[in-house]
């Protein structure tokens, strides 16, 4: 398949350069990579600038009310499991006003994909400061500095129960539609955090590692069963330290050939080392203080492709399982039947 196959024929309304552009280009080539019909996929959004999306994606869609994808999504997926469904929401909509439906969505593990946009801004309602705002930040609903930590997206989708955990950056369209083509194949609850810049409002929000001279110093792309290796002459690697006083493990970085480099595994059921890789440089963006991400250091990288892959139950198979199994053991088998069961009167 094309990805001409999936864009609409409505004019695409984001701002010039906003970084939404190109998580659409890369749903799109992600989509055609996949070979899904069109009509076998649906689009569902809250409210925001990505909540746009479902308006220039050639499937169906759904542009909901503010916070509330979630849950047209998970009713979407349960009375339909065939269909893939796709969630698009920004840092605003998924985490402040739809916070709690995204985190039911994830302790369901719905199978669902999530694309979250965060550029750490609400720039639909013209620049006031998000829940992945960081500490301090001057906007027009915080004009002396917000008084807030913010949310670490890894680390609240970690503590829900998340299976699936992955990263990436607008600017870097090959790891984007690989995230995305592996968030479909995932049987679960898929997030993909995507960083996005918003030129209007929070320009360069993000520039420390989309900067093309520094991205490969200050980002590492995770591939599992790979080496945990970056910078710019691939000569430096991620392990891990124990505090020998307190017992925290903390991600470190050595030279590349030191024995200790450790090798990505995405499919580890335990989220210790998944929670560090997705804590890893958060402190820039944050400005929360050390002791709020244990483990962490301006010389570590920010983690970007798929952090954590692990299969668990669905919350959709769970339910039309136990739909089928009560049906094959009710006496029941129609409304008729049930009716028919009931005390009467005869008038």
């Amino acid at each position: 398949m094309e990805a001409s196959q999936f864009k609409s024929d409505q004019y695409v309304r984001f701002c010039p350069g906003c970084g939404d552009h190109a998580i659409c280009m890369a749903l799109q080539k992600a989509m055609a990579q996949i070979g899904i019909p069109t009509y076998e996929v649906v689009v569902i959004s809250g409210i925001g600038c990505s909540s746009r999306m479902p308006h220039y994606l050639n499937t169906y869609g759904f542009n909901t009310i503010h916070g509330r994808g979630g849950a047209i999504a998970t009713g979407v997926k349960t009375s339909h499991p065939e269909l893939t469904v796709w969630q698009m929401s920004g840092d605003g909509d998924c985490l402040a006003i739809g916070g709690n439906h995204f985190i039911h969505e994830i302790r369901r593990n719905v199978d669902l994909n999530v694309c979250m946009f965060n550029n750490r801004i609400y720039g639909l309602t013209k620049g006031q400061y998000s829940p992945t705002s960081p500490k301090g930040f001057v906007s027009k609903s915080s004009p002396f500095g917000t008084a807030e930590r913010p949310f670490i997206p890894a680390q609240l989708v970690l503590g829900a129960g998340g299976t699936f955990f992955a990263r990436t950056l607008d600017v870097d369209m090959p790891t984007t539609v690989d995230c995305l083509v592996a968030a479909k194949e995932h049987k679960g609850c898929s997030i993909v955090e995507c960083l996005v810049n918003c030129v209007i409002f929070n320009n360069g929000t993000h520039a420390w590692i989309a900067d093309r001279e520094q991205r490969a110093e200050h980002s590492i792309i995770l591939k599992h069963g790979e080496k945990m290796i970056f910078g710019k002459n691939n000569d430096k690697g991620l392990a891990v330290e124990i505090d020998t006083v307190t017992f925290v493990p903390k991600m470190i970085v050595v030279p590349a050939d030191d024995p200790r480099v450790l090798v990505h595994d995405a499919h580890q059921p335990d989220p210790t080392l998944h929670r560090l890789l997705g804590l890893m440089g958060q402190e820039r963006f944050t400005d929360v203080q050390s002791d709020d991400v244990q483990g962490t250091n301006e010389e570590l990288p920010v983690a970007l492709g798929v952090i954590r892959n692990v299969e668990a139950e669905t919350y959709d198979h769970a339910v039309n399982q136990q739909i089928a199994d009560v049906r094959e053991h009710a006496k029941a088998k129609n409304f008729d039947e049930l009716t028919a069961t009931l005390e009467s009167w005869t008038m």
